[in-house]
């Protein structure tokens, strides 16, 4: 099958992706996507602009992953008054697979600060609009994730809980990524990035018409019913 995986990050998605695909990410920061490659160095690794490689090459391709930059679309960005519009690319991409693409396709952000204009599948805090059913999950969701990171940058007392990505120290491996030896003041946003390599695995596996339950929690919901 051959898989564009857009804003690829590190490639947390990726993780338990089978080599056996032909993988092709994009990613615009270099110093991101040379630590991808470090992991992944079977797959081709564009750097550059996802959202027009998207535009120009999505017909080569069997399935289309898209994790299209969440920072304006954020409850934490409202919360902290980040005055800014929401980069609406994330729905023109959406609307673009919707009417052209002819394989399977997800694309992937967090619960916004508003109502989604498009209906969703969710996962926990992110959504998921795809053209097939994204299973059910049974992975215990991580409590109050987004009250823990606004407590965190307003000084408020909070606890720390397993999967919690305030807690994470770059000097320990997240979701099997371990970046000690990488020199970089990324390392923090890298790790916090990374979608859960056993959802990406999920997903991949449901697109592919292989629908595993897998063992990570959590109802499966629309956005619409919450």
């Amino acid at each position: 099958m051959k898989i564009l995986n857009l804003y690829a990050g590190i490639g947390g998605n990726r993780k338990l992706w089978s080599d056996e695909h032909e993988i092709t990410a994009v990613e615009i920061d270099a110093e991101i996507a040379s630590v991808y490659k470090s992991y992944f160095p079977k797959d081709k690794m564009i750097v550059g602009d996802a959202h027009q490689y998207l535009l120009d090459h999505f017909s080569e391709f069997d399935f289309i992953w898209s994790s299209f930059p969440c920072v304006t679309h954020s409850r934490m960005n409202k919360n902290f008054s980040r005055i800014r519009y929401a980069d609406l690319g994330l729905y023109q991409e959406i609307l673009f697979l919707q009417a052209w693409f002819k394989g399977k396709y997800v694309v992937e952000n967090v619960i916004p600060y508003y109502t989604p204009l498009i209906p969703a599948q969710q996962i926990h805090r992110h959504l998921f609009w795809a053209n097939f059913k994204i299973p059910e999950t049974s992975k215990k969701n991580p409590p109050k994730q987004i009250q823990s990171i606004i407590a965190q940058h307003t000084k408020r007392k909070r606890k720390n809980y397993a999967g919690d990505i305030v807690n994470l120290k770059v000097t320990q491996p997240h979701f099997g990524f371990d970046l000690n030896g990488i020199k970089s003041n990324k390392k923090l946003k890298m790790l916090r990035n990374c979608v859960d390599p056993e959802t990406g695995k999920m997903i991949l596996d449901a697109a592919v018409g292989n629908e595993i339950r897998m063992s990570i929690g959590g109802l499966f919901e629309n956005i619409n019913s919450l």
